[in-house]
């Protein structure tokens, strides 16, 4: 459940709703993969095309709101669910203006965590840490041999 908080002038209302999580059934994602603005879609997911993201981010900047822009690419707004139109639009949005049109045209999902690749500045930084790192593994194999043989004895 979430809490969503109402401020009035006298009262303070608080409204518990519960979060469903959507789900679609065969004929729905069917549905939805008859449109050629969705490119995939899942029990649980929809991927739209990457042209229909690129046309809603322009459609956005001319003053179309999402649930217009949904309507005018025949997607059930209901269906998709109005704030799902609205997230997509304002992530699409959100993207394009830090990283591009470009950036709409590559999928993102799980690709983005994780911990950070480290980054050699030049090929002898890199040369150094390697041999740091065999160096190392010399040594901690000398070790685990030393004391294999002082269990065998």
């Amino acid at each position: 459940m979430s809490t969503f908080w109402y401020f009035s002038y006298n009262t303070l209302i608080i409204i518990l709703i519960h979060m469903s999580k959507r789900r679609f059934d065969q004929k729905q994602i069917e549905q939805l993969l008859s449109n050629p603005n969705v490119s995939k879609c899942s029990e649980k997911s929809i991927t739209y095309s990457k042209d229909f993201k690129i046309r809603a981010v322009r459609q956005y900047q001319g003053g179309l709101t999402a649930r217009q822009i949904f309507k005018e690419a025949n997607l059930d707004v209901e269906l998709v669910g109005e704030y799902t139109a609205q997230n997509c639009v304002g992530d699409w949005i959100k993207i394009h203006k830090t990283k591009g049109a470009d950036a709409l045209l590559t999928e993102a999902r799980g690709r983005s965590g994780g911990r950070p690749k480290t980054k050699w500045t030049t090929d002898t930084d890199k040369i150094k840490y390697l041999e740091a790192k065999v160096a190392y593994l010399k040594a901690e194999n000398d070790f685990l041999a030393k004391l294999r043989a002082k269990k065998a004895e």
